[in-house]
């Protein structure tokens, strides 16, 4: 079944809505590979990812009533998955810093942020996996925030409503994933 076409994705819906397994299974094939990346960027390890990616499959299965065929369906997939891991993460409250090994380290890294970006690693040759670790070894804040506005394309605002942060401990955590990012790809790269 293409999940793509209209027809398909109406009878999948109404198949999982009416509890009919075999259609809750082509959904969860569907998209099973797509979205666990996904959550891959927000959990700590495979494990958390895969128990994100269960819940936010359930969360999908109880929510397919209110999808109004506007749009992608895969966009509207992955954002419930997505907002279950930015969930997870909020009721972690693992939003403090200790500034004073913060302000250590930035003190003693060389960074140059003017390109805002990751352009010092040949981020062309890195393999995904290698990405998607360097993502996993952020703090959850900067975890969080890096992929809210990298990877979602939310603003700082949009973030700091979110996470219920300030818009400056938003952009700070961005800075702060992006220098501590390019310090594990670039102590890799020989790796890779």
């Amino acid at each position: 079944m293409d999940l793509k076409d209209r027809k398909d994705i109406e009878e999948v819906i109404n198949g999982c809505i009416k509890g009919q397994r075999k259609y809750q299974e082509i959904l969860h094939k569907a998209f099973y590979s797509k979205m666990l990346v996904a959550c891959m960027r927000y959990a700590q390890n495979t494990a958390e990812a895969e128990d994100l990616l269960h819940d936010g499959f359930i969360k999908l299965y109880t929510k397919l009533p209110k999808y109004n065929y506007e749009g992608s369906f895969e966009g509207w997939v992955r954002r419930i998955i997505v907002n279950n891991a930015i969930d997870f993460i909020r009721k972690k409250k693992e939003f403090s810093v200790d500034f004073r090994n913060e302000h250590e380290h930035i003190i003693n890294t060389k960074f140059d942020d003017s390109s805002n970006n990751l352009e010092n690693i040949e981020i062309t040759k890195i393999k995904a996996e290698k990405i998607i670790q360097a993502i996993q070894q952020l703090s959850p804040a900067y975890r969080a925030v890096f992929n809210m506005y990298v990877l979602e394309d939310m603003s700082h605002k949009e973030i700091a409503e979110e996470l219920g942060i300030s818009i400056g401990t938003s952009k700070s955590n961005l800075s702060k994933a992006k220098l501590r990012i390019r310090e594990i790809l670039g102590s890799s790269k020989s790796g890779l």
